[in-house]
């Protein structure tokens, strides 16, 4: 299935402390490890170019759900720790931001001159990307983001964001190479967003006479398009809302997590030991892994992993992130040496949640949640940019007479 497309985010300004970013690269080289392991970097590729799947994996790495922020940092993490193991792993993330967007063409080339690709193809690819969504579709957004993604294969994906400062928001667009016949005739199905009034758009189908005039992006006749466009526009408040989530879903997890007992699921014996609140995170990591297109819908629901740096849904949970990071690496390790029990029990946890939305009727509110999750933070070692999470008063009073 083939998938391009663009999503809408609010355009936040600030940084990813080295606490998150260190468990960022960790967290996102062990959820590849595990992809290609059960899937093929085939899988990687075509997942990356979903925008709902990366908005996914960004709010469960413990970025803020849905700030311009998730592409430039993720996409930061998964390149410092894939890069080193491309060799091994078949995978090789090229750009960057500003100044590390305009060195892809020269990492290209030497990725292609160690895997015996075609390197200028490769570089004329990604430059028709750049210059389709910066120039030949003039929406207002000026690319500062860069991203081109290969396999040792050829297979790419670009994930390339720009900014406009007039409407405070940013928009990430997403291309994937199968099938893609032209880049000058509708290479997207849409480019969608909210209607920001009329734009130039020079890859329309209609623009051709326009096109033989103004741009000589390609010399290729244009016939086909690509298709199942995603199209993902997230709201301008940055706080978790009901509207944002599927309670059911969420519920479901939590349900599984938080009321029943791994000693229930005989498929969960081997994760005994691990605590209901890294249930709970590891249950959302393992369908970001293993889940189907259609459980993407509503990306908010995975920042219930690992909460967000800015403190929404709730501050991240350091011990948990922790012990989620390592009962997967340990999966990972133990895989490749052929025992795959712990992998296997992590993927059942997201078949497990799946069942259980069947017959779940969802109790209290999202609200009562989230405050939970807060007053309960400090537990978990909660921390955001802020600062680290502190007891609720009467809890604080409570732990000073104990010392």
């Amino acid at each position: 299935m083939n998938r391009s497309g663009a999503a809408d985010l609010p355009l936040h300004y600030g940084y990813v402390p080295q606490w998150l970013a260190d468990r960022m690269a960790k967290l996102g080289f062990a959820i590849t490890e595990t992809l290609i392991m059960d899937y093929g970097k085939t899988e990687v590729i075509r997942r990356l170019s979903d925008p709902f799947w990366f908005q996914s994996l960004g709010a469960v790495m413990g970025m803020d759900w849905h700030s311009s922020g998730v592409t430039t940092s993720v996409m930061g993490a998964l390149k410092r720790a894939i890069n080193p193991h491309s060799r091994e792993l078949g995978i090789y993330i090229c750009g960057g931001k500003g100044k590390f967007s305009r060195q892809a063409p020269e990492e290209i080339r030497n990725v292609c001159e160690s895997t015996g690709l075609d390197g200028e193809d490769l570089v004329r690819c990604s430059k028709l990307s750049a210059k389709v969504d910066n120039t030949a579709v003039q929406d207002g957004f000026q690319l500062y983001t860069h991203n081109f993604i290969l396999t040792s294969e050829g297979q790419w994906t670009v994930i390339q964001q720009g900014m406009s400062e007039g409407y405070s928001m940013a928009r990430r667009y997403h291309w994937h190479s199968a099938d893609l016949s032209s880049f000058v005739s509708a290479p997207h199905t849409a480019v969608c967003g909210v209607n920001q009034g009329m734009i130039l758009n020079m890859t329309d189908r209609e623009a051709s006479p326009a096109q033989k005039g103004v741009l000589s992006i390609s010399k290729e006749k244009p016939e086909l398009m690509m298709r199942d466009i995603q199209q993902l526009v997230l709201p301008s408040h940055h706080d978790v809302r009901t509207e944002d989530v599927d309670l059911k879903r969420l519920g479901a997890v939590l349900w599984l997590a938080h009321e029943k007992q791994p000693s229930d699921f005989e498929e969960l014996l081997l994760l005994e030991g691990v605590g209901p609140r890294t249930l709970q995170s590891l249950a959302l990591v393992s369908e970001v892994i293993h889940g189907t297109p259609s459980r993407f819908r509503d990306p908010a629901r995975f920042a219930f992993a690992h909460g967000g740096k800015d403190g929404h849904p709730f501050p991240v949970p350091i011990k948990v992130y922790d012990e989620t990071i390592g009962i997967l690496q340990t999966a990972v390790q133990k895989a490749k040496v052929g025992q795959t029990d712990k992998k296997e029990a992590i993927r059942q946890l997201s078949e497990l949640a799946r069942k259980a939305e069947k017959d779940f009727t969802p109790t209290g509110g999202l609200d009562q949640l989230i405050e939970k999750e807060r007053n309960e933070s400090w537990k978990y070692g909660g921390r955001t940019v802020f600062g680290k999470a502190q007891p609720p008063k009467g809890q604080q009073q409570q732990q000073l007479r104990l010392f």
